[in-house]
C-alpha cells in the first residue's frame, strides 16, 4: 500500500517543524532547545510519559496502545547538528554561524515527531512505543550515554529501530541488510620523536618527517597486504604535522587518522598492525614513537529477525520493488550501534533524492521524504505490536 493518508496530511506541519529545527541547529549534547521543542510537541500530542535528561539531554516519550498490554519497541531519531557553515541558500538556512544540520537529523527528529503524533492519535497497537530522541550522534556517543543511563531497562524496551536518510537514493525507497551495515570508527595519533637540527646537515639528525612519510606509506599495506581482500578495512592518515621553518629539521612530527572496519577481528588486527608498523619503522631510523589508539563507535550490526521486520514494514509502505534488502555496507559510523549491542533491532536507510551529500555545506533534508518516513515508523510499530 502507499504512504498513509494521515502521514500525507501531516507533511506540511512536520515540514514546518523540520525547517524550524534546521534554522536552529545545536551541537553534540548541547541540544537543550531542540530537546525542549521535542518535549513540548510530545506534550501537545498527549504522549503518556515523557522523560528528559537521559544521556544528558535525550528525550523519551512513551505511547501506550489501545489493544492491550504487551512489549515495548523503541524508535530512535538523532537531534544534533554539525560544526559546518551552511551554503545551501535555502530560506530556512541555519541562523547560527558555523553550525548546520548537514546530516538530516532535523528531518529524522521531525519525522519521528510526526509518527508520535499519529501513534498517539490512533493507538492501534498492543503494548507501548518508546520514541527516542538522542543527542550527540556526531562524535559524542549520545546513544551510548542513553544506554548507560538505563534507558532500555527503565522502559523495558524489547527491540529498537533506527533510520537515516540517504542522498542519491530516490525518495520513497528504502534499503538495509542483515549483519554489519556501518563501520567502527576508531582513531589514532602517532607521535614521532627524532633529533632536530640544521636542514643542511641531515646526517646529524633523526628526521621525524622522513620517518612519518615511511609510516604513512606502510600503513596502507594493512588493507593491501594484511587483511583478507574480501574483508573491509580503511586506514586513512588525515593529519601530518611537523616542522616550523624551511631550514630546520624538527624534533617531532605527529600523524593522526582513522580506521574503519566491519568485523571485530579486523578491528583488532588494524590496531595491532598500526602499533607494529609505527614502532618498527621508527626503530629502524633511530626514532621513538608513541601510539595512541582510541576505539570509538563499534560496528553497527543489524539483527536478522528485526531486519526482516524492518524491511517488511518498508515494503508495506513503498512496495517491494523499492526496498533493497542487500544494501552495501558503508564505512561511515553510527552510534546507534550501541543500542543494537544492548537490544535486538535494525538500522534502515530511506531515500533523500538527488541532494548534496551528507556532511556537505550545501546539504538539506528533502521534505518530500517526510510522509514516507512517518509511514514507515507507524507501520513498523503497528506490525511489531500487533494484538
Amino acid at each position: 500500500m502507499p504512504i498513509l493518508n494521515r502521514a500525507a496530511e501531516l507533511q506540511n506541519e512536520v515540514t514546518e517543524w523540520r525547517r524550524h529545527l534546521h534554522m536552529n541547529p545545536e551541537l553534540l549534547f548541547a541540544v537543550e532547545n531542540t530537546a525542549a521543542f521535542v518535549e513540548r510537541k510530545l506534550k501537545e500530542f498527549g504522549v503518556d510519559e515523557i522523560v528528559t535528561g537521559l544521556g544528558r539531554t535525550g528525550v523519551v516519550g512513551i505511547i501506550r496502545g489501545n489493544l492491550g498490554t504487551g512489549r515495548t519497541i523503541g524508535l530512535r531519531a538523532d537531534m544534533d547538528a554539525l560544526p559546518i557553515t551552511e551554503t545551501s541558500g535555502k530560506p530556512w538556512s541555519s541562523t547560527t554561524a558555523g553550525k548546520m544540520h548537514a546530516c538530516g537529523h532535523d528531518g529524522h527528529t521531525a519525522m519521528l515527531l510526526g509518527a508520535a503524533k499519529y501513534l498517539a492519535e490512533t493507538r492501534n497497537f498492543a503494548g507501548s512505543v518508546a520514541v527516542i530522541f538522542q543527542p550527540a550522534e556526531e562524535g559524542g556517543g549520545g546513544g551510548n550515554e542513553m544506554v548507560k543511563d538505563g534507558m532500555m531497562e527503565r522502559f523495558a524496551i524489547a527491540e529498537v529501530y533506527g533510520m537515516h536518510n540517504m542522498p542519491g537514493m530516490p525518495v520513497g525507497h528504502f534499503g538495509s541488510r542483515i549483519g554489519p551495515i556501518m563501520a567502527s570508527t576508531d582513531e589514532f595519533t602517532i607521535t614521532i620523536n627524532g633529533r632536530g637540527g640544521h636542514a643542511a646537515q641531515p646526517h646529524k639528525t633523526i628526521d621525524p618527517i622522513v620517518v612519518g612519510a615511511q609510516i604513512v606509506n606502510a600503513l596502507q599495506t594493512i588493507a593491501s597486504r594484511t587483511v583478507d581482500p574480501l574483508a573491509s578495512v580503511v586506514v586513512s592518515v588525515t593529519k601530518f604535522n611537523g616542522g616550523f621553518a624551511h631550514n630546520v629539521i624538527p624534533e617531532q612530527a605527529v600523524l593522526a587518522g582513522t580506521v574503519r572496519t566491519l568485523m571485530p577481528e579486523v578491528r583488532d588486527t588494524g590496531e595491532a598492525r598500526i602499533r607494529q608498523i609505527a614502532e618498527s619503522i621508527a626503530g629502524a631510523y633511530g626514532a621513538t614513537v608513541n601510539v595512541w589508539y582510541g576505539r570509538n563507535y563499534p560496528v553497527t550490526v543489524n539483527h536478522a529477525d528485526e531486519t526482516a521486520h524492518a524491511l517488511a514494514a518498508a515494503a508495506t509502505v513503498a512496495g517491494a520493488a523499492k526496498v533493497n534488502p542487500s544494501l552495501d555496507p558503508m564505512m561511515g559510523g553510527e552510534d546507534f550501534s550501541y543500542m543494537l549491542l544492548s537490544r535486538p533491532g535494525a538500522f534502515i536507510f530511506m531515500g533523500n533524492g538527488d541532494t548534496a551529500g551528507l556532511h556537505h555545506p550545501a546539504y538539506d533534508f528533502n521534505d518530500e521524504a517526510i510522509p514516507h518516513g512517518i509511514s514507515y515508523c507507524v507501520k513498523l510499530a503497528e506490525t511489531r505490536l500487533a494484538a
